[in-house]
């Protein structure tokens, strides 16, 4: 085993160690121990149809944790590092989120065309333009402090979103509103000078659009942005990308102001030829998945309502996993922003979390699912 390898082990049991730590089912010694010799946390018997003859379908926490994080090995930083995989997905411009920036020690760096400082005369002989202008001192200066330039963004976009440049499962996500007293962000009030504050404090954040989901998404709640998570797999036979899963997100009263499945969310699993959505799974408060055929807190439908555009955003998806070959398996987060399969994409994960996708039945039933496991040396 490398040393890489080796890291990755133990990073990744320490992460099953905590699911297990944070688990909420109450099961008896006896029943853990089952579950853990078959590569199970707690939480997931009551999330799963678990016993002798079913469970080898599931691909196990261990397997999750530990195993598919070497998939896409050096690679898997196209993914976790946001700021390189936007610069990765910079030939589909249409389904990238604007990036204005990225925070770092007080300073904010710009990121994407058009939002760079004001030309300014530079002193090594290469081009020279004009500056923005320093009110205070009537010199030629364009401001790089971070909250400044954040506090200016919010001023003209209203809402912003600030995540951190690593990691991913909606953690470390500031969404940030601009108010008629102040500034909002995720559900807490902040003052000018809080939110300054707030901003000054963070490091390797990005600057980011918030995108505006469209009525389909909103129609679901329109209190969160509701996601669609499809998971992507490379057939090296075959060689193409083909799509293992797909779920719609969508956030309720216990998840806001994410989407999240783990925080209490709704995962409805997506037909892959036509779109259309099955019942909304909850996760379990202790035991039991509940299924929802309209939403909990809204009434809204949620069974038998179709994505719109469904097959275009298949086939861009699939256009964009091929064009991202070297990074086998990948796990997309994209809203849908109109009523045509306009979508853009907010994120990507390398080993994305497979609960909300095995509630709905388990991987490893399909048998070409199971084929890309086996040659990626996951079961």
């Amino acid at each position: 085993m490398t040393i890489r390898a080796l890291y990755h082990t133990v990073r990744g049991l320490q992460g099953l160690t905590a699911a297990e730590r944070e688990s909420t089912a109450s099961r008896s010694i006896r029943r853990r121990l089952w579950l853990w010799r078959r590569g199970f946390v707690s939480q997931s018997d009551a999330v799963y149809d678990l016993d002798e003859a079913s469970y080898e379908a599931y691909l196990t926490d261990y397997q999750r944790y530990v195993r598919t994080k070497r998939i896409n090995g050096t690679w898997s930083v196209a993914l976790s590092n946001k700021l390189l995989f936007h610069r990765v997905m910079q030939p589909f411009d249409d389904q990238r989120m604007a990036v204005y920036g990225m925070l770092r020690d007080g300073t904010f760096h710009a990121v994407d065309a058009g939002t760079m400082p004001s030309p300014r005369e530079v002193t090594d002989g290469g081009s020279t333009v004009s500056a923005a202008t320093d009110d205070d001192h009537g010199t030629a200066t364009e401001t790089h402090n971070a909250a400044q330039r954040v506090v200016e963004r919010l001023e003209d976009e209203q809402r912003l979103v600030l995540k951190w440049v690593h990691g991913g499962g909606g953690n470390n996500v500031f969404l940030c509103t601009r108010t008629e007293d102040g500034y909002q962000v995720n559900d807490d009030h902040y003052t000018e000078a809080e939110f300054r504050s707030l901003v000054a404090s963070l490091e390797e954040y990005l600057v980011c659009e918030f995108v505006e989901q469209g009525s389909f998404a909103a129609g679901l709640y329109p209190t969160t942005p509701n996601t669609i998570r499809l998971i992507t797999m490379y057939d090296e036979v075959a060689n193409e990308p083909f799509i293992a899963a797909a779920i719609q997100r969508i956030g309720t009263e216990a998840s806001a102001p994410l989407d999240n499945f783990t925080q209490g969310g709704l995962s409805a699993a997506i037909n892959l030829e036509t779109g259309e959505l099955g019942p909304g799974a909850q996760p379990p408060d202790g035991d039991g998945v509940e299924r929802h055929l309209t939403h909990p807190d809204t009434g809204a439908p949620v069974e038998g309502v179709s994505v719109p555009g469904w097959d275009r955003i298949r086939e861009q998806v699939l256009e964009m996993a091929d064009a991202c070959s070297f990074v086998p398996y990948i796990g997309w987060d994209v809203i849908v922003t109109g009523p045509d399969g306009e979508f853009s994409v907010i994120e990507a994960n390398s080993y994305p979390g497979l609960k909300s996708i095995q509630v709905h039945g388990p991987l490893l039933a399909d048998d070409r699912v199971r084929r890309f496991y086996e040659r990626m040396d996951v079961c």
